[in-house]
């Protein structure tokens, strides 16, 4: 088989498995909804008309599990497609979306937000404007640093991620701290875990339009996020802006790891074994790779998210599942690469 074959026929696999994944979420949980049920909730969503289901049926269907699986969808992609970017960007494949620390800023955003007493809009509001002045922070510090010194704008811009997400984090500790421990404090907690619990529709169309302006740009640079991989000497060799795209990169990163975690929290680990993944089945060239991660990486929250809510009767925070699968599989991963080198 050649390889322009076996990449489509991984995409078939892929968005075959995503609608399968997106059906069966919306079927099962503490409400089971059955295959009839589904379909004659769908038809008269879309013709009119009354189903003969169970009562309350078309509210779990379509008010609480369907803006939940958009929610476990749109967030698990753009973290993949975060993660992927910047893994090129910092030709790293160890990188993840909060390398330059907004999930860091994004929390101490949403707990200050939360230690203040804010209505839940404002809260997420708060998450993701902390999560964009981070990065703008962090960038501002890198560019005034090698504006003065020989250094790698990229090794800069990494390192003092590190320190900024560092002094960030001692913000989310001093608040929790600070907290009301009875009242407070949990739902700080809670928070930080993440959860797509409480997503409607509102959220939604905030977030969705900020991810999708995100995806935007890096669709439209996908052949020069390629350049960027060789390195700056290369990428200007060949004519290309390396200043202006890397900040452009960035920037449409940050907005969609921004607006992700402020929608449903912290989740970890799908920014980074999601690419590296996907890498191993159609390889690095970016044209191929953010597509698939987005169509595995929302696949791979919504069955998260499904598996969180369905599993016990306590609803499991999804950062917990995701660093349980994320671990080993990444594990294996590095246990192949190098039997293979």
């Amino acid at each position: 088989m050649s390889t322009i074959q076996n990449t489509r026929l991984i995409y078939t696999v892929a968005v075959v498995s995503a609608f399968a994944t997106g059906a069966v979420s919306l079927a099962i949980g503490q409400f089971p909804i059955s295959m009839s049920d589904f379909f004659s909730l769908t038809r008269a969503a879309i013709v009119g008309g009354v189903a003969d289901v169970p009562v309350n049926a078309d509210i779990v269907l379509f008010d609480i599990r369907l803006p939940r699986m958009l929610a476990a969808f749109s967030v698990g992609a753009a973290l993949a497609a975060a993660g992927a970017t910047y893994q090129n960007l910092f030709r790293n494949p160890l990188v993840s979306p909060d390398i330059l620390g907004v999930s860091s800023g994004a929390a101490l955003g949403a707990v200050v937000g939360i230690f203040l007493g804010l209505p839940l809009l404002i809260i997420q509001l708060s998450a993701f404007a902390g999560g964009i002045a981070a990065v703008a922070l962090i960038y501002t510090i890198a560019r005034a640093i090698d504006r003065h010194s020989a250094h790698n704008n990229v090794l800069t811009l990494v390192l003092i991620g590190v320190v900024v997400a560092s002094l960030l984090s001692a913000g989310v500790a001093l608040t929790k701290y600070l907290a009301d421990p009875y009242q407070q404090l949990p739902a700080i907690t809670y928070w930080l875990m993440g959860s797509f619990a409480s997503v409607s529709y509102k959220e939604l169309v905030v977030a969705l339009p900020l991810i999708a302006a995100g995806l935007l740009p890096l669709f439209l640079l996908r052949w020069r996020i390629n350049i960027l991989s060789l390195g700056d000497d290369e990428a200007r060799a060949l004519g290309l802006n390396v200043t202006a795209t890397r900040l452009i990169v960035i920037l449409a990163a940050t907005l969609m790891t921004a607006s992700a975690v402020a929608l449903c929290g912290v989740i970890g680990w799908v920014g980074l074994i999601i690419p590296h993944a996907v890498r191993l089945l159609v390889g690095a060239e970016f044209s191929r790779l953010l597509p698939l991660s987005i169509i595995i990486g929302g696949t791979f929250m919504l069955l998260v998210d499904t598996i969180c809510r369905s599993i016990a009767v306590v609803e499991i925070p999804p950062g917990v599942v995701t660093a349980l699968i994320g671990a080993p599989i990444f594990i294996s991963i590095m246990a192949s690469t190098f039997r293979q080198k």
